[in-house]
C-alpha cells in the first residue's frame, strides 16, 4: 500500500479524507511523519496556500503528500471570507466566532449565495498536480445541526433542505467541495 501524507493537523479533515480513501492508501498525518511545525499559509489564494504547504512537506520530509486549502466565498461579501475563512474573526481560529461574524455581516442581506471551494496540491515523487472542488449553496439565517466543523452549521448546499452540519459524514462527503476535490485526487492516483 502506497504511503501518502495529508499535510494537515486538522483531525476532522483527516478523518473525512481517510474515510473517502477507504484503505486504498496508507494516509499519514503530519504527526506520523514527525512534522510538528505549523505549516506556512502566507499566500493570498487557496491554490497558493495548498501549494506552499505541500511544497514544505516535500522539501523538509521528502514524503509524497497533498495539502488542501478551503475557503467559503460569499457573493454579497465580495467573496469573503475566502482565503481567510479559518481566521475570519481573528487568529484564534474559532469556528463559532467565525460563524457569528459571518451571520452578523449578512444581517438583513437578501442575497445569501455562497460557495465552498477546495484547492488540493499533490506532490507525488516531486511532480506537482492541482485539483479543485466546489459546491454552491446559501448561508442560513442561523445555526442548524451539530455535525461537521467550520461553517457547516450555516451552509446549505443547493438542492438540499439540510445544512452540512445536519448531514451524516457519508452524505456530506458525496457532495462536498473537499469530497469533489478528493475524488479527483483519488481518480488520478488510481489511474497511475
Amino acid at each position: 500500500m502506497k504511503k501518502l501524507c495529508f499535510a494537515t493537523n486538522n483531525k476532522h479533515k483527516l478523518a473525512e479524507v481517510s474515510q473517502m480513501l477507504q484503505g486504498k492508501y496508507e494516509l499519514l498525518s503530519l504527526q506520523d511523519i514527525g512534522c510538528t511545525v505549523e505549516l506556512p499559509e502566507e499566500q493570498d489564494t487557496l491554490e497558493g496556500n495548498s501549494h506552499q504547504k505541500a511544497a514544505y512537506v516535500w522539501q523538509h520530509f521528502n514524503v509524497s503528500c497533498f495539502a488542501d486549502d478551503t475557503g467559503l466565498e460569499v457573493e454579497a461579501l465580495n467573496g469573503e471570507p475566502g482565503v481567510y475563512s479559518a481566521r475570519y474573526a481573528g487568529p484564534q481560529r474559532s469556528d463559532s466566532d467565525n460563524i457569528n461574524k459571518l451571520l452578523e455581516s449578512l444581517k438583513g442581506q437578501p442575497n445569501r449565495k455562497a460557495r465552498f471551494r477546495t484547492s488540493i496540491t499533490l506532490i507525488l515523487d516531486g511532480q506537482e498536480h492541482q485539483f479543485e472542488g466546489t459546491v454552491t449553496g446559501s448561508i442560513t439565517e442561523g445555526w442548524h445541526g451539530d455535525r461537521g466543523f467550520g461553517y457547516d452549521p450555516v451552509f446549505m448546499p443547493d438542492g438540499y433542505t439540510q445544512t452540512f452540519a445536519q448531514m451524516s459524514a457519508e452524505e456530506k462527503n458525496k457532495i462536498s467541495h473537499r469530497g469533489r476535490a478528493i475524488e479527483q485526487l483519488v481518480s488520478f492516483l488510481k489511474a497511475l
